[in-house]
């Protein structure tokens, strides 16, 4: 509610009540969530974009058959898979007020988002011992931009994951804690979206070049 003041022409001011529509508490954060969400999946088409362009110049270099372990990242895959998995089932606990449930599901999801990171490093060590580092060809450089890109957005979840664990501890599951894990929850998911373009797009059609 806001009270105007507007003078008339007795020179007396009158007093007038304006109503505002009511606004829930968080409206705006979930509104800028998704605003950067959209950024996000803007800079990751660019990515798409430009990989579907070089992803075939290998400036007689490896090819993605000489240097992807398809087994490997089908394992690596299903490591984030589960990780949503199991954040579905913190989101259902967090529903039901249930602290320790809610802690312990986001620790496995954080040990399956460690798993995805580590198998993901130790191929890109591979690839680089091998020689097939970002400099050898416009295909590599593509590749390491695009899956590193999203591997970093993966630590950064990560980072968050564990500092909101951190302040559900402290805090419990407020409202604000509540509205945190959502946000965090919307961007996991859509981390694991853009892996599963990843996953096909680089890997299983990069095999079948």
């Amino acid at each position: 509610m806001t009270v105007a003041v507007i003078p008339s022409q007795n020179s007396e001011p009158v007093f007038h009540v304006i109503d505002e529509h009511a606004h829930p508490e968080g409206a705006s954060t979930m509104l800028g969530f998704w605003v950067y969400l959209m950024s996000d999946c803007l800079i990751f088409a660019m990515l798409f974009a430009v990989y579907g362009v070089l992803g075939g110049s290998y400036a007689a270099g490896p090819a993605p058959k000489d240097l992807f372990d398809l087994p490997l990242v089908a394992l690596n895959t299903s490591m984030l898979l589960m990780s949503s998995i199991t954040y579905g089932f913190a989101m259902l606990t967090m529903e039901k007020s249930q602290i320790r449930a809610t802690q312990a599901w986001l620790a496995v999801t954080g040990l399956f988002g460690l798993a995805f990171i580590g198998i993901e490093l130790s191929e890109f060590a591979h690839m680089i011992h091998e020689g097939a580092t970002p400099q050898r060809s416009a295909f590599l450089s593509s590749f390491f931009t695009l899956v590193g890109t999203h591997g970093l957005h993966v630590s950064f979840g990560l980072v968050w994951l564990v500092t909101l664990m951190v302040q559900v501890a402290r805090h419990g599951l407020i409202a604000a804690n509540r509205r945190r894990l959502m946000c965090l929850s919307m961007f996991w998911h859509f981390l694991d979206v853009v892996w599963i373009g990843v996953f096909t797009f680089v890997y299983l059609m990069g095999m079948l070049r």
